[in-house]
């Protein structure tokens, strides 16, 4: 035997594991292999040790029972104690799965070659056993500068002034990430860009300022363009001044003024919040660009892509739970707005910030309502709300002046702040239903939300001049976060410990030796009950996908007729072409988008293929929803499917009489659930790029005519960039870029279609197959593991006890909220900004 060979076989077979190392392992069949006794016995030793064991057992329970009752702290004792029932029936769950699959690799060690079925009981139980015990919950903060982002995480964080707040100073345009641990110390880590990604940011800033020595009298108008101050901006923090006169490739040879870490990620740590905060803010926050250079802090803001904060212990942010801070209009790097993009739509929850005096007047959080409305689509945003901020800003005089006569007498400032919150409730609830409506018709738990609009005030919480806590509603955003935490490890736990037991089952009835002899046929006429119902679901998602057809044919017709106008809107500016030359230029530089911070977001791909999108998202949104099975709505599609074959495998149990029919039967039913429920993160994953397609087409088709717009330098540019750009459109459309846009997209969807009946075929013949122990050659006597099933099955049985606590519980605590006394005006309270109340 090589030696490299004998490493692989001396690996310890612990959870842990390499899943490449356990594979080399127990996958190979029909390969002899020998061993030494020396190696067996190395092997065999390796093993750990009985659950319970009493060697160091005390301090390992006290410690995690200290881990879990940290982690809890963020909850209300009710609460807490449904956690702990949650997490005692994972952690056993793992511990059973962890000694049968210790028990199955010893058994099989010998074999000169391991039935299939073996392999895919010891792959899935390594599955089970690696799988996390709860992906984050991402919660958005989406808002442009100054809405109050930071302020509002400081207040549900509690801790006033941890991340900087916009004033003098402006904040950069990064993500910040902000979470809570088991840590005893607060972290940062500030994720910087490659020098691969610097290079190509680079490479496009010194383009954008490119050909302005050749201006003359223009230069001065065009230099005080936005994407022209910017890229000064940030060359001028990382290389000093007179760094945008200087080209490409001298900036490759010159020297950053700071430092920066081969690793590329800065991590600081503190005791304390007060001291983490001090060291984050020259890093999340940018200087004015008034201030000199030379003296403006720390200067590599600009390679700052992603700030990820973690806080020891929060008594008020579970663990498990992120709260992201992010711009309201992505970056010029195209990493960076990659990135932006991605991290909205990986947020199952977004809150649009924005302040009481713009939800009154100005219109930037409508952009922002639209690019969330856009996450619903295309991410995993399930749940959308406005968060307006600022709320306690209000000038009585003024409100009492435009108040409608007839309504109920305001005495006080408070009064009037409570009463205009309810109308902005009022009004943006019915505002938000309509729009979810029209893009999101069939989305029942958008539509049926009971709150879609928050009103809170930072200050107010801090201060409670006018606002009671409650008032404020920072407590109730923080039991919203906690009910979703909840929620969430609750559908977890019920999944994780119901296909834990379904493993456990088929493990054990493989040492059965009951088998019915006409057993292969019950089998058989349930394959051939399944290959027809697949069929039936490859026809279904067929007929559901082609509702698609029609709205994207009336999308491509409208797009054909109104792309002139809508590219005239974005090229033309009422000002004329000053301080805009340089701005058409970056858009150009980056395929058609540029996140500009004066401008806002500019996508012309988007914006030309807008009328596509306006006609296919209510369809759109009605075929990914989730509720009750519809022709025209995928995942119910799925799941009638799944209770059609549950229900069969039932009726041939009950009717054949499988002897050991409640195990086969308990396995083939809750493995169809476990295959099928993989199925949903499968679709969603896939969805974004279908969304995308079309306005990702058409950038690809107009890439030729971005960089010939991008060339053109010297008088006139900005007109005969214009002029290359509406040429180059207008030979794409003729030559059928919509069309194209609308063929990729349907593609999308037949590749969808495929990969969802190929994954169910493959998975349910193989689940079949291992069901079947007569006729296949799968049958081998296996260690026992008789403790372990019956084990799993008391903890599967806990499963309805803990279900039926939570009512009760819920129940109580309704009760005792129903019977407390209501709150009246704010009582006199001092607050410490750094920590609890006292």
């Amino acid at each position: 035997m090589r030696s490299s060979e004998r490493r692989v076989l001396k690996l310890p077979i612990l959870p842990g594991n390499n899943r490449k190392d356990i594979e080399r392992l127990i996958l190979p069949s029909g390969q002899k292999q020998e061993f030494t006794s020396q190696e067996m016995e190395d092997f065999l030793g390796q093993n750990s040790p009985p659950v319970d064991a009493e060697v160091g057992k005390e301090p390992l329970r006290k410690r995690r029972r200290s881990d879990r009752e940290q982690r809890f702290r963020a909850f209300p004792s009710m609460e807490q104690s449904a956690l702990r029932e949650y997490e005692r029936l994972e952690s056993r769950s793992r511990r059973v799965l962890s000694n049968t699959y210790q028990k199955l690799i010893q058994s099989v060690f010998l074999d000169e070659s391991i039935p299939s079925g073996v392999k895919y009981l010891i792959n899935r139980l390594l599955a089970l056993i690696e799988k996390p015990s709860l992906d984050p919950i991402y919660i958005g903060l989406f808002g442009s500068t100054g809405a109050g982002k930071s302020s509002l995480i400081n207040a549900v964080i509690q801790q006033a002034m941890f991340l900087p707040v916009s004033g003098d100073r402006i904040c950069t345009s990064c993500i910040v990430q902000v979470s809570s641990g088991c840590c005893d110390q607060y972290e940062a880590k500030v994720h910087l860009l490659s020098d691969q990604e610097w290079k190509e940011e680079l490479k496009n800033l010194t383009k954008l300022l490119h050909g302005t020595e050749e201006l003359g009298r223009e230069a001065e108008e065009w230099l005080r363009d936005d994407a022209v101050d910017e890229a000064i901006w940030k060359l001028q923090m990382l290389y000093g001044r007179g760094a945008e006169n200087k080209t490409y490739e001298e900036l490759l040879k010159a020297k950053l003024k700071a430092k920066i870490p081969t690793s590329r990620i800065i991590t600081l740590k503190a005791e304390e919040a007060e001291e983490l905060s001090i060291k984050l803010d020259p890093y999340i926050r940018a200087q004015r660009r008034d201030c000199h250079a030379d003296s403006a802090g720390t200067p590599i803001w600009p390679l700052i892509k992603l700030v990820e904060v973690t806080l020891p212990k929060s008594e008020l942010i579970p663990a498990g739970v992120v709260l992201v801070d992010i711009p309201g209009t992505g970056d010029f790097n195209s990493k960076r707005d990659e990135m932006w993009k991605k991290t909205i739509d990986k947020c199952s929850v977004i809150w649009v910030i924005s302040d009481i005096e713009r939800v009154s007047g100005g219109g930037a959080h409508e952009d922002l309502l639209k690019e969330s409305i856009k996450a619903g689509q295309r991410g995993f945003c399930k749940d959308l709300a406005l968060v307006v901020t600022k709320t306690d800003k209000l000038h009585l005089s003024e409100y009492l002046r435009e108040r409608r006569v007839g309504n109920p007498v305001v005495q006080s400032q408070r009064e009037a702040i409570l009463e205009r919150n309810e109308t902005v409730k009022r009004q943006w609830s019915l505002l938000l239903k309509e729009r979810l409506k029209r893009k999101l018709p069939a989305d029942p738990k958008a539509l049926e939300a009971s709150d879609l609009v928050y009103t809170v005030s930072a200050q107010e919480y801090w201060q409670q001049a006018l606002l009671t806590e409650e008032e404020t509603e920072i407590p109730k955003l923080r039991e919203y976060i906690r009910k979703q935490l909840l929620d969430k490890k609750r559908r977890m736990v019920t999944r994780y410990v119901t296909e834990a037991f379904g493993l456990l089952v088929l493990t054990d009835s493989f040492n059965s030796t009951d088998k019915p002899p006409n057993e292969y046929l019950h089998m058989s006429g349930l394959r051939g009950f399944v290959e027809e119902k697949i069929q039936l679901l490859e026809k279904s998602i067929s007929q559901c996908f082609a509702h698609i057809e029609r709205p994207l044919w009336e999308g491509v017709r409208n797009a054909r007729t109104s792309y002139r106008q809508t590219l005239s809107r974005c090229l033309v500016r009422s000002r004329g072409n000053q301080g805009f030359h340089q701005t058409l230029k970056a858009v150009c530089l980056k395929n058609g988008i540029y996140a500009s911070r004066t401008l806002g977001r500019i996508d012309l791909n988007e914006a030309i293929t807008q009328p596509m999108y306006d006609q296919i998202d209510p369809v759109f949104g009605s075929i990914f929803r989730a509720g009750k099975a519809h022709d025209s709505a995928l995942m119910p599609l799925i799941d009638a499917f799944k209770h059609s074959l549950q229900e069969r495998m039932t009726e041939i149990g009950v009717r054949n009489g499988w002897k050991y029919d409640s195990c086969k039967k308990s396995f083939l039913i809750q493995e169809i659930s476990a295959i099928l429920g993989g199925l949903e993160g499968h679709v969603l994953r896939k969805k974004r790029r279908i969304y995308e397609s079309l306005s990702t087409s058409v950038q690809n088709d107009l890439k030729a005519c971005y960089e010939e717009a991008a060339q053109i330098t010297g008088k006139k540019a900005c007109e005969r960039m214009k002029d290359v750009l509406r040429r180059g459109v207008d030979r794409q459309v003729a030559e059928g870029m919509f069309e194209r846009a609308q063929e990729r997209m349907q593609h999308q969807f037949q590749q969808l279609k495929n990969g969802i009946t190929e994954k169910v075929k493959g998975s349910v013949s193989t689940m079949l197959t291992l069901a079947s122990s007569q006729g296949s050659g799968l049958y081998k006597e296996l260690a026992d593991v008789k403790n372990e099933y019956k084990e799993m099955e008391k903890l599967h049985r806990s499963l309805r006890e803990v279900a039926e606590n939570a009512v009760l519980r819920r129940g109580m605590q309704a009760f005792l909220l129903k019977m407390s006394p209501s709150k009246g005006s704010p009582a006199k309270r001092h607050f410490n900004p750094r920590g609890s109340t006292p």
